[in-house]
């Protein structure tokens, strides 16, 4: 988890301190690059990397602006409304089956105890001598079983 700011301004500029958008490239350089062989003129470059900058800012603060509040409105509630559910409906109900199966399974695993154990370490005592060898000038076909 990431330490506490110390003050307002620095939680302000810390706007990501989780690295959640890392993926998120929006930086000239990290989207266009031209190679050595087909380059534009450097006006071209200029004039394009500055129309870039400058419409990803307004067009983000734009955004921003306009839609950010209501969609953080949404988003509160959503997640108001998600951990509501996770606290006061799933896990009462995890925990009432829990309880209602504990008996279930004490009976289930004294049924195996009494059936499939004892089964299990029978079949595991005829098959305990049961020994394979496999031999290098024995024909392909078949693998020895020394019984």
């Amino acid at each position: 988890m990431a330490a506490k700011p110390e003050n307002v301004t620095e939680a302000l500029e810390d706007r990501d301190p989780n690295n959640l958008n890392q993926h998120v490239q929006i930086v000239w350089d990290d989207i266009i690059g031209e190679p050595e062989g087909a380059r534009s003129p450097e006006c071209a470059w200029r004039l394009s990397t500055l129309c870039f900058s400058h419409a990803r800012n307004w067009c983000y603060t734009f955004l921003t602006v306009l839609i950010a509040p209501p969609c953080a409105l949404c988003l509160g509630c959503g997640f108001a409304c998600l951990a509501f559910e996770q606290i006061w409906c799933t896990a009462p109900c995890l925990r009432c089956v829990k309880i209602y199966f504990a008996s279930l399974r004490t009976m289930v695993m004294s049924c195996m105890a009494a059936t499939v154990v004892p089964a299990a370490e029978a079949v595991g005592h005829v098959c305990r001598h049961i020994r394979v060898n496999m031999r290098r000038d024995a024909p392909e076909e078949k693998d020895l079983l020394v019984v």
